[in-house]
């Protein structure tokens, strides 16, 4: 699936020499992506709270602050620990700086003078694993909204709550009824006497009970019962699990791990599209 470059993130590239900043920016601007500069450390630092990078590329030989310790700095942050960065040095340097490298936190090493294309390529899967996690992000959030839908329905007809009631008379409204019809029919004869007579009380309390037989009307049916709830909550359920684990598998991933998590999060994407389109959204 082809993805558009994403403007919002850029490159950072720190080195405290002019012409390697020159040929960093050369090499990487065939990606299209923005590059900014940063003199040392410090100002690589300020740079990046004040903006979002996809990747950072730091020159290991630096005056003051280093590029271990511009690294270190940089993860040892909460609003820059999850950026990727790779360190960059020359050719005579002390054997154990890739392994200090990577304690410090960063993703690569690189040796000077590097290949080009080594570098693009390494930089490209930075900023495809970084659209991809947005990606999965907004995906994550859009399947939470539906689920949501799903468990708190909006407009799709009346609630149990408020079903129209069934025609069974209460004994309160066939006390009003009786009433009414008291005082709108003309009175009975007396009764004779010793005969025993039927309070108004006793017919609120005890209304008469419908007839039986062939002729009498059939009984009320039940209110309505809600639907039950569609299956494709269960699916989207299942697919934000998945979607949440390969999130959390594509922060740690390395080697040939990306290309295949970056496999799966199209096949959930294209999931999620499925469902959509059977749902009508």
């Amino acid at each position: 699936m082809t993805t558009a470059p994403d403007t919002s993130a850029g490159i950072l590239i720190v080195d405290d020499m002019e012409e390697n900043l020159v040929a960093l920016e050369a090499v990487l601007s065939s990606l299209s992506q923005k590059v900014v500069r940063a003199r040392s450390g410090e100002e690589a630092l300020k740079a990046m709270l004040r903006e979002e990078f996809a990747v950072v590329l730091i020159d290991v030989l630096m005056p003051g602050m280093n590029g271990f310790e511009t690294a270190a700095n940089i993860k040892g942050l909460d609003q820059t620990k999850d950026v990727p960065i790779i360190l960059l040095t020359g050719a005579s340097v002390d054997p154990n700086y890739a392994y200090r490298g990577y304690t410090v936190g960063a993703a690569d090493f690189l040796i000077k003078p590097f290949d080009p294309w080594l570098l693009r390529t390494k930089v490209n899967v930075f900023l495809d694993l970084h659209r991809k996690n947005r990606q999965l992000a907004a995906q994550a959030e859009q399947l939470k909204r539906l689920l949501t839908s799903e468990d708190h329905p909006g407009d799709e007809g009346p609630s149990p709550a408020t079903t129209t009631p069934t025609t069974t008379p209460t004994a309160a409204t066939t006390a009003t009824i009786t009433a009414g019809t008291d005082a709108a029919s003309p009175s009975p004869p007396a009764s004779p006497a010793g005969s025993p007579t039927m309070s108004p009380s006793v017919s609120a309390e005890h209304p008469p009970l419908p007839p039986e037989g062939p002729g009498a009307p059939p009984p009320p049916e039940p209110p309505p019962q809600p639907a039950a709830p569609a299956s494709d909550a269960s699916r989207l359920a299942d697919i934000a699990g998945q979607l949440a684990e390969v999130e959390l598998l594509l922060r740690d991933a390395k080697g040939s791990d990306k290309k295949r998590l970056a496999d799966r999060i199209t096949e959930l994407e294209q999931a999620v599209g499925r469902l959509m389109v059977s749902r009508g959204t």
